[in-house]
């Protein structure tokens, strides 16, 4: 007998669905990464700045390696990108920080980074997190514009700049707006770091501004409505007292009503037992026979 063979129907061609990466999770999988590498290029770049060792092979070694880090980022980022046109203008100073070696100093601002991070991570209240960041960015850009300027003022010929303490004063001086005079950059990418720090500065000082207008409406808030809540007790209360004394007024009036009809009942009652009395009374006179 002749083997029947099963046939199966053919599968059909159901499409794989392939999970594309996106720039969200690209982000997150690079965050802290980036970030230790923009702290990293931090203390090599210091180094270099301030140490000015004999040979800076090792430090260019490891900015550079760095510095295509930041590179792979940017090219990725982009990719990933949904609207790549959209994205690419919003990030014309990373393009910048990435191509123009003479802007190599402010890729130090990839270091906010960190402040971004340690604030999405904090559990204090929002304010609180404002502070820190505020805090955080004011010393930081101070540093970083300090490291900065003197690393191009330090070789300009007419320089004003001759230390890094001069520097710090001048970074300080510059994100404060003050603007005392007495330090200025000479060199053109000095100036273009002043300009950031300006920039930076007035940024801040705005968040700071917010800040305070916030915490004192927050206040006035606080204060209007326990003043609120003081004056709306004291009302509830004397509503109250009045009703309790109108209250007391309908109690007693009922009361005395009841007392009233209690005594009108009382009173027939005796009536009633007095006519029920004198009826027996007729009855009896009246049923007794005659003994004459």
């Amino acid at each position: 007998m002749p083997k029947i063979h099963e046939i199966h129907a053919p599968e059909p061609n159901v499409p794989k669905h392939h999970t594309r990466l996106t720039l969200d999770q690209w982000r997150k999988w690079t965050e802290w990464p980036m970030t230790g590498a923009a702290v990293v290029f931090l203390v090599v770049y210091s180094y270099q700045v301030l140490a000015r060792p004999a040979s800076t092979i090792v430090t260019e070694t490891i900015m550079n390696i760095i510095w295509v880090m930041f590179a792979t980022d940017y090219i990725v980022s982009l990719i990933l990108s949904d609207n790549r046109q959209f994205w690419f203008f919003r990030h014309l100073f990373d393009l910048a920080t990435v191509v123009l070696p003479m802007l190599r100093p402010l890729r130090l601002l990839r270091l906010f980074m960190v402040l971004k991070v340690l604030n999405r991570t904090s559990g204090l209240a929002l304010r609180g997190r404002i502070a820190i960041y505020v805090v955080g960015a004011v010393t930081m850009m101070i540093y970083v514009g300090a490291l900065a300027v003197y690393d191009v003022e330090q070789y300009a010929p007419t320089r004003q700049i001759d230390d890094f303490g001069d520097a710090v004063w001048w970074a300080f001086v510059t994100v404060t707006t003050v603007g005392y005079g007495d330090y200025a950059p000479t060199t053109w990418q000095g100036r273009l770091v002043a300009a950031a720090l300006m920039l930076g500065g007035i940024t801040l000082i705005g968040v700071v501004s917010a800040m305070v207008a916030s915490w004192i409406m927050e206040r006035v808030q606080v204060g209007d409505q326990k003043a609120f809540t003081k004056t709306f007790e004291a009302q509830m209360s004397r509503e109250l007292d009045e009703d309790a004394q109108e209250s007391a007024t309908r109690d007693a009036n009922l009361e005395a009503k009841i007392d009233a009809l209690s005594a009108q009942l009382a009173q027939l009652i005796a009536e009633r037992d007095t006519n029920a009395v004198h009826d027996s009374s007729t009855d009896t006179l009246t049923k007794r026979p005659d003994r004459t």
